[in-house]
């Protein structure tokens, strides 16, 4: 073949020319010791419920969330992020069993804490979404508002029951104005300074957060644009980083995850503590969806995405395939 001139001088193709080559040269690994798993435990039920909208994940109860922890624990899974689904009678406009002691929460961080002590990190998801009759993150003021600082004092109170319950890791989820510092200070009262908080410091107002809603059964009515950041904005998510840092963050989070990589790649790059991404319902059930129509590889979606995530700058990834793709990193 005729070659025209020096061109191609240099071939970046070499480095791509084998599987070995291509794992020798690879910038970005994952390992078992990046994920989170999140999980769902539901309060009065006998046998696990499946998610209509999540294929492949239920609604645990007690029993079978302590078997996914051990399993997660076994995988190599660095944590499990815990959501408790109350009964629906139980639900009132303060969200009363986030804070009850016995509240389902709490009972299962006790349940898994006493099941891993502390091999696995016991994480709790702080908010009222789950617990509130109308499925907002706070307490409504008199006009149907979220009002602020009385969600906070919600908040402060739920952080002292879930340390007491077992939790090595909270992680304020709600997006209220200065609830990394008020949790901060409530646990240390206590004498709880070695619980760790995980900020939501990053959590936009999203269509992908469709399947959660079956998942925890929320109760909400309308949206939560007045206090999730709006997807157009960027900028913002450096101030609520840097508000989050101030207050006290042990770590922080970006969620979603692949919608929001540039966000992510940003916050990575200005944060001075680890940073975390949350892989939510809808990115999963997109893949799970797309791959049980044939029209794409699962299993080698699934790795792509985890890796981009990886790549953006997350530490760590919270995603409801941690245990499955831990196993087969192992």
């Amino acid at each position: 073949m005729t070659k025209y001139g020096s061109f191609p001088g240099t071939r970046p193709r070499r480095l791509r020319t084998t599987p070995a080559m291509r794992r020798m040269v690879a910038e970005t690994r994952l390992h078992p010791a990046d994920f989170i798993l999140p999980a769902f435990v539901r309060e009065g039920v006998s046998e696990p419920v499946p998610i209509s909208s999540m294929p492949g994940v239920v609604q645990h109860t007690r029993d079978s969330l302590k078997k996914a922890a051990v399993e997660a624990l076994e995988a190599g899974v660095a944590g499990i992020m815990l959501f408790g689904v109350p009964e629906e009678a139980k639900k009132d406009a303060f969200g009363t069993p986030g804070t009850d002691p016995d509240g389902i929460l709490q009972v299962a961080l006790r349940d898994v804490r006493a099941e891993v002590g502390d091999e696995l990190l016991v994480m709790s998801d702080l908010c009222l979404d789950e617990t509130t009759d109308h499925g907002h993150c706070g307490v409504l003021d008199d006009q149907g508002r979220v009002d602020n600082d009385a969600t906070l004092e919600r908040y402060a109170e739920m952080a002292q029951v879930q340390a007491d319950a077992g939790a090595h890791i909270v992680g304020p989820s709600g997006m209220m104005d200065g609830q990394i510092g008020v949790i901060r200070d409530a646990l240390d009262q206590i004498g709880r300074e070695d619980v760790a908080i995980l900020a939501y410091t990053v959590k936009y107002s999203s269509a992908f957060f469709g399947p959660f809603r079956e998942a925890v059964g929320s109760s909400l009515k309308g949206d939560r644009k007045t206090y999730q950041q709006d997807p157009a904005n960027a900028r913002e998510s450096l101030r609520e980083l840097a508000l989050d840092l101030e207050e006290g963050a042990d770590m922080v989070m970006v969620k979603p995850a692949g919608p929001y990589l540039d966000i992510l790649a940003r916050v990575a790059d200005a944060s001075d503590v680890p940073v975390a991404a949350y892989q939510i319902s809808g990115e999963y059930s997109m893949i799970e969806a797309a791959a049980e129509k044939g029209w794409i590889d699962r299993d080698k979606a699934i790795l792509e995405t985890l890796t981009g995530i990886k790549r953006a700058g997350a530490q760590n990834i919270l995603t409801y395939w941690a245990t499955e793709v831990a196993r087969n990193l192992r």
